[in-house]
């Protein structure tokens, strides 16, 4: 398969090339300067054509931002986001480079839907607006894709506030795919449904990347999903990548402490007499404000080393489509 997004380095001039960073600044107070985090520093991956990446981590790793630089909603401060060999936006306070080929699903489907807009306008919007529908064929446009989610069409003569929470989630997919992407961001598609609707959802997913031949960025910190859905998987720590490669690999046998930690971290459901078989991570995830110096994961990891402190550790290839940032990572 052909890369189709693409985060990458740019070299600069007396600068080491610099991987996709994006810095924020947060207020202090009054009479103090912001501070800066960095949500996302160094990233350097690919999304190749028709597959589903999976990003994981912690809340509050970077993984949203990541997702709205791809989708072309924020700009990096560094390194740059192609599609296709294209910019998908400009360095800096350049004009953005707008592009339908990039849509994005927000967590909250109640939040990401006009309460004053009816279903069909917020579906039938974008496509006007860029010529990819007339507006005397709208209706039967956006009748088209609410029963490709499994939504009636009447549907489309409603507001958001009359449907629970799966019902807007599916009319939040409705709406960006309505738009004919080749990559569809998923920001924690699932995250605030029932467990029964979240596995109706999750199968919408399925079908629909089989029948439309879609890109996936599923972003997730529910491992059991993206265990489902995706093809690769790439594990975020605190605005870093840690360890990347094929869902069932890195799910079976993590290389990074971290990974490991998360995986054990999972309740299971334990058998009458047993006690359940989980480990929460130890330690608490430091502030993104102040992050720990070397490899930001050594004041929790058991095998850290003085080598952990000093020095941050590159995310290294380890076989075939694996990669792992650990001076000692876990042997298989």
């Amino acid at each position: 398969m052909s890369e189709l997004v693409r985060l990458e380095k740019v070299s600069r001039r007396f600068a080491q090339p610099a991987g996709l960073t994006r810095r924020l600044a947060v207020a202090a107070g009054l009479s103090q300067p912001p501070s800066v985090v960095r949500a996302v520093s160094d990233v350097d991956l690919t999304i190749r054509a028709g597959e589903a990446l999976g990003l994981v981590g912690e809340s509050g790793c970077g993984k949203s931002t990541l997702g709205r630089i791809i989708a072309g909603i924020l700009p990096p401060s560094e390194g740059r986001a192609m599609l296709d060999g294209a910019r998908v936006m400009g360095e800096g306070r350049r004009p953005v480079k707008t592009t339908t080929r990039v849509q994005m699903i927000f967590q909250d489907p109640f939040a990401s839907l006009d309460p004053r807009w009816k279903i069909g306008a917020a579906i039938s919007e974008g496509p006007i607006a860029h010529g990819l529908v007339a507006p005397s064929e709208a209706r039967a446009f956006v009748v088209g894709w609410l029963q490709a989610v499994g939504l009636p069409p009447d549907v489309a003569d409603r507001y958001p506030h009359q449907f629970s929470g799966g019902q807007r989630q599916r009319v939040a997919i409705a709406r960006a795919l309505a738009m004919k992407p080749d990559v569809l961001v998923c920001d924690e598609p699932v995250a605030s449904l029932d467990v029964s609707i979240q596995a109706q959802i999750i199968n919408l997913f399925l079908t629909l990347r089989r029948e439309l031949d879609l890109t996936l960025l599923f972003i997730s910190h529910d491992l059991g999903v993206v265990r489902h859905v995706c093809d690769r998987i790439a594990i975020m720590y605190l605005g870093r990548i840690v360890e990347m490669g094929p869902t069932q690999v890195v799910m079976s046998a993590p290389l990074h402490p971290y990974a490991r930690a998360l995986l054990d971290s999972i309740p299971r459901l334990a058998l009458e007499g047993d006690e359940a078989a989980f480990r929460p991570i130890a330690g608490e995830l430091p502030s993104p404000l102040a992050p720990p110096p070397g490899c930001h994961f050594h004041v929790r990891c058991r095998r850290a080393a003085e080598s952990c402190i000093r020095q941050s550790p590159l995310l290294t290839p380890r076989g075939p489509s694996r990669s792992v940032a650990c001076h000692f990572p876990i042997e298989e």
